[in-house]
């Protein structure tokens, strides 16, 4: 995707003219250049702050040498480069022709023969490649391009040579979750064989439209890879037979790419042949490889205007109500940090208002007045089509911060206008306004904790520093400027607190060992309370001492995710599942539940999830129960208040009771019976007023709806699979 140059992007670098961006991310900027005689190029540079680290001007030498050892028969062709100055940078061709997941997404799963083709080339390319004893160690569809002459590999940001473990030491792994090899995910040493590995999951890719391991979070991705047997069902028989064994967990027993290669064109007429490679692309993907040749010299210098400054927001006066939307904010915070996965310079980002046009639609003035059951304007809607996984986002002062497996977005909260964007593996957590990451230093073996840029999606100069927190830290909470995080360090695993003041470890404690579950913490009171699975701890946050455990049933059908929302006040957390119950925070004892007893019909059954998760506003507890709809409660004393009319019924099915809601002055927000992506309930008259069907029509992924309440921009904001959209808050 082509975007104007920003106001503080260079004219030029080396004799190159700028003349737009291509991408960019934490590390750096991909721009389009020009060079004095007219051809082409896409220049890579690194940030100023990292190009003062020789660490980082090592790494990006080891880039520009392994793109130079590929060569642009399989790779970008390198022409120029200048690693040493003051702003390092690297020149390549601009290659002509989309990448792989993106044509997957424009063409559907890629025929037999054009994957054995594909297949083919790629196996040769990285065959140069471990002849140089270098391993690409992150190969993926987004580094995959495809042109008329054959596939070319791109992004090179952290290959290795054969043997060098400087990234590959405990607590520093890298790649992406969904290709990464087992050897990779444990923190060895990915080899080779590890490249096949990930190359046998890319094929699998292109012939299914889905990884080998399926989507989810990055941590259960990582499981997978590791212990679970790959999804190797649509392939057609004859690419099972070939690709099968490249998945063995121990890599000895992988075959190398000579014998891979060999394997791929048996049988078949010309896959070898890169001069006839286009013969074997689908009719789409080839006028997609025309159209950006053409729109290639179409593109003319543009520069974004210097941005104003914005004047200080004034809040209004009196009391703010401090339930769900508190709550959930500092849940996804904590819980989000599961791994943004790196990606390539070429995104898929997918971007509509309300009239499917490109680019953020502004919030205007909401109005109340519209007919009788009409649903609300879209106000905007930003969607990641290539993403594997379902969407999460972060509220972030005056930003919405989207999270998909090959990175993280930052857009205007009124607008939905894109800002920073960061293709970065690092975990995040939210500090009031702050987006915090957390990444590991491949040289000292530290973990550094920096604010995010939300303009820019780099990161700043780190604010504190700690030892190693593994492959992939947990970060809990930030609570009275003490960041409180979970990791494997020396001696095992451990529960640490980290002043953001002063960037010392305030303590730190051995934990028993954790388990895949993902978990969620959020500040109640004077503790920290730990949610995992059906466990809830609470912990001192002055020494980490666990101050009472509860175990919450939450039902045999329940799904356990990252957006089950436990709604927590200073004195009580509040939990769905079989029932309703209300835990003090002090001790874990349970002031009241509710449900046990409410019977649905015949097919009731006591062991099954019955209660979505609860959201609390003005001292009213409100949740979904299967089958009868929305139900209020007093938050003292668990009494029914009162529920929904004419529900009885529409709420059968698991999205409806499922989803994470929030509440209005108007309107409680949760997800309909079927096919909608959002209805309202009246808090007054206790009827269904609306439902929003969503910009995209049906559901688009496979979990229930997932609200948050941005109350600065007066929006209710909607995630749903591999979409996110904003509505008015009424």
């Amino acid at each position: 995707m082509v975007s104007p140059l920003t106001h503080d992007d260079p004219q030029a670098l080396g004799s190159y003219t700028l003349l737009a961006r291509l991408g960019g991310g934490g590390m750096g900027t991909v721009y389009l250049g020009r060079s004095p005689k007219g051809r082409m190029v896409a220049l890579k540079t690194v940030h100023t702050h990292y190009a003062e680290q020789a660490e980082f001007r090592s790494r990006f030498q080891l880039e520009t040498d392994a793109a130079r050892v590929i060569g642009g028969r399989y790779g970008a062709q390198v022409i120029d480069a200048d690693p040493l100055g003051p702003t390092p940078w690297l020149a390549t061709e601009y290659v002509l022709g989309p990448p792989l997941d993106d044509a997957v997404a424009l063409a559907g799963p890629l025929p037999e023969q054009t994957v054995r083709a594909l297949g083919s080339g790629l196996c040769d390319a990285l065959a140069q490649l471990h002849r140089s004893d270098v391993v690409h160690r992150d190969l993926k569809p987004a580094n995959i391009l495809l042109t008329a002459l054959g596939p070319k590999v791109i992004d090179f940001g952290i290959a290795r040579a054969v043997g060098d473990d400087r990234l590959t030491r405990t607590g520093a792994a890298a790649g992406t979750p969904a290709y990464m090899s087992p050897e990779q995910v444990a923190g060895g040493e990915h080899t080779a064989a590890g490249d096949v590995f990930a190359l046998a999951g890319v094929l699998v890719f292109a012939a299914t439209g889905r990884p080998p391991f399926g989507g989810g979070q990055p941590a259960d991705l990582l499981y997978r890879v590791r212990y679970a047997d790959p999804d190797l069902s649509g392939l057609p028989g004859g690419l099972r037979t070939v690709l099968e064994p490249c998945f063995a967990k121990d890599p000895r027993r992988r075959p190398g790419t000579v014998e891979l290669g060999e394997r791929l064109r048996a049988d078949t007429d010309h896959v070898d042949d890169l001069r006839r490679f286009a013969d074997h692309l689908p009719d789409l993907v080839l006028a997609e490889i025309a159209r950006r040749c053409t729109a290639v010299w179409e593109v003319r210098p543009s520069r974004l205007p210097t941005p104003q400054e914005v004047e200080p927001r004034t809040e209004s006066a009196g009391p703010r109500r401090m339930g769900a939307a508190l709550s959930r904010r500092k849940l996804i915070a904590a819980v989000s940090g599961a791994a943004l996965v790196a990606g390539g310079a070429a995104g898929a980002w997918a971007w509509f208002g309300p009239d499917e046009s490109k680019g953020g639609t502004a919030a205007t003035p909401r109005s109340t007045r519209r007919p009788a059951g009409a649903g609300p304007r879209l106000v905007w809607e930003v969607s990641v089509p290539g993403a594997t996984t379902d969407l999460k986002t972060l509220v972030v002062g005056d930003y919405v911060v989207v999270v998909h497996d090959n990175g993280f977005l930052c857009v205007d909260a009124k607008t939905g206008e894109k800002r920073g964007e960061s293709d970065r593996t690092v975990p995040v957590v939210l500090d009031g306004d702050r987006l915090l990451a957390c990444e590991a230093d491949d040289q000292s073996g530290t973990t550094t904790i920096a604010p995010v840029n939300l303009e820019t999606g780099n990161v700043k100069t780190p604010i504190a520093r700690t030892g190693s927190l593994g492959i992939e830290p947990k970060l809990l909470a930030v609570l009275d400027g003490t960041l409180y995080t979970e990791g494997y360090g020396k001696g095992g695993e451990k529960r640490l607190a980290i002043s953001l003041r002063t960037g010392k470890r305030l303590w730190s404690r051995a934990i028993a060992p954790g388990t895949s579950d993902p978990i969620t913490a959020v500040p109640a009171g004077a503790s920290l309370v730990r949610l995992s699975g059906e466990e809830a701890i609470a912990i001192d946050p002055h020494g980490g001492a666990q101050r009472w455990s509860k175990r919450i049933a939450l039902g045999s059908d329940a799904v356990i995710s990252l957006d089950r929302c436990f709604a927590v006040t200073d004195d009580h957390v509040f939990t769905g599942g079989r029932e309703l119950l209300a835990l003090r925070t002090t001790d874990g004892a349970t002031t009241w539940r509710f449900g046990a007893e409410r019977k649905s019909g015949e097919s009731y059954d006591p062991r099954m999830e019955h209660y979505g998760p609860p959201v609390v506003e003005g001292g009213v507890v409100y949740s979904v129960e299967r089958r009868r709809g929305l139900i209020a409660l007093d938050a003292k004393s668990g009494r029914l208040l009162w529920q929904e009319k004419e529900a009885a019924d529409q709420a059968s099915s698991s999205e409806a009771y499922e989803s994470t809601p929030v509440v209005g002055e108007k309107y409680f927000y949760g997800s309909p019976e079927r096919d909608g992506w959002a209805r309202a309930v009246d808090l007054r008259t206790h009827r269904t007023a609306w439902t929003f069907q969503g910009p995209s029509g049906d559901k688009d992924g496979m979990s229930a709806s997932v609200m948050q309440v941005h109350r600065r921009a007066g929006l209710v904001v909607i995630t749903n699979g591999k979409s996110v959209c904003a509505i008015p808050l009424e």
